[in-house]
């Protein structure tokens, strides 16, 4: 069936409007830092999930509380420590005396949004725990499955600068996240409207802008987000090219590119690209806005051999390589 672009383009932008409402909410206390929240935005209307890079004090896990709260949404923050056991996380088994029954206490993983502040530095139990869950959207507990709330979603934050007593996340759960954002220093204009915030007493209080049932209705619509075979191709041309540079004439990058993007990549690529267009109130993909999270969704799958490091090459640049080459 034929889709009416100029129908489904209307519906789309009136029904997008949400989105600068929740931003708007979202600047009463958090200044700058677009690119995060639009990856966050895009993490909700997609069920993809987000980790968030950053030195300390750029506002991360301030962004996301805040965000839960213009949703409507239930949230949770985890300190991931190295003394940090699955229980903590999924929830145990307690015994009831009265009963003599065993019965499942469920912990804070069972709400809509997860803070997993600081990730890398719980053991490899409680990232295998978090793996099931943010993979099945499940969590086992005994012998019992239990399935988490819809919408789920993991945040993730992690600390570039220091590694002592961390655990580097295995390339499994690396892959599960739709995206990775590198939070960056606010410019100077920024910085100033931070230091003029801080004169006020307590944070402005946040309305909530929709609720979950609205947040569904919107997923559904990014679902109807028209995707052109030329842009599905492009998309996938991006993904292979990571795989095979050779057959793409970027000849230099085999030997700089270990493994490339996993057909999950060519997913997230997908539906981030249809959420994007729904954040800028289109009905349809173009391939700008494959080109603006290409980044986020590939940078942190791409696994790049010893030479690359020895040029001191980073994954943006190759995946910088890749876009200018791959044409629509």
């Amino acid at each position: 069936m034929p889709v009416d672009l100029v129908v489904l383009n209307q519906q789309i932008k009136a029904e997008s409007q949400f989105i600068n409402k929740i931003l708007t909410e979202v600047s009463k206390v958090v200044v700058g830092q677009k690119e995060m929240l639009e990856g966050i935005l895009i993490g909700l209307l997609t069920g993809g999930h987000v980790l968030l890079e950053g030195v300390p004090g750029l506002a991360k896990t301030l962004t996301i509380s805040t965000m839960s709260q213009a949703t409507s949404l239930g949230f949770q923050r985890l300190q991931f420590t190295p003394d940090l056991l699955p229980s903590d996380l999924i929830g145990t088994m307690i015994f009831n005396q009265k009963t003599g029954d065993f019965a499942a206490k469920k912990g804070p993983v069972f709400t809509n949004i997860v803070l997993a502040d600081e990730i890398n530095r719980a053991p490899a139990k409680v990232q295998s725990a978090l793996l099931e869950a943010m993979a099945e959207k499940q969590v086992t507990i005994g012998d019992q499955t239990y399935k988490l709330p819809i919408p789920f979603l993991v945040l993730a934050t992690q600390n570039p600068l220091e590694q002592e007593g961390t655990y580097p996340l295995p390339e499994a759960q690396m892959d599960r996240f739709m995206f990775k954002i590198i939070v960056t220093y606010p410019d100077k204009k920024e910085e100033r409207m931070i230091l003029d915030s801080m004169s006020q007493d307590k944070l402005e209080k946040i309305n909530p802008v929709i609720d979950t049932a609205e947040l569904m209705r919107a997923r559904e619509l990014v679902n109807q987000v028209y995707l052109d075979d030329k842009v599905k191709n492009y998309i996938v041309d991006i993904v292979m090219a990571t795989r095979k540079p050779s057959e793409y004439g970027l000849g230099r990058l085999s030997s700089l590119i270990a493994v490339g993007g996993s057909p999950r990549a060519t997913i997230s690529l997908t539906r981030a690209s249809m959420a994007h267009a729904f954040l800028e109130g289109r009905g349809y993909v173009t391939a700008d806005d494959v080109k603006a999270i290409a980044y986020e969704v590939l940078r942190h799958r791409l696994i790049l051999t010893y030479e690359a490091e020895a040029e001191d090459m980073k994954s943006d640049q190759v995946i910088a390589e890749i876009l200018q080459r791959i044409e629509v």
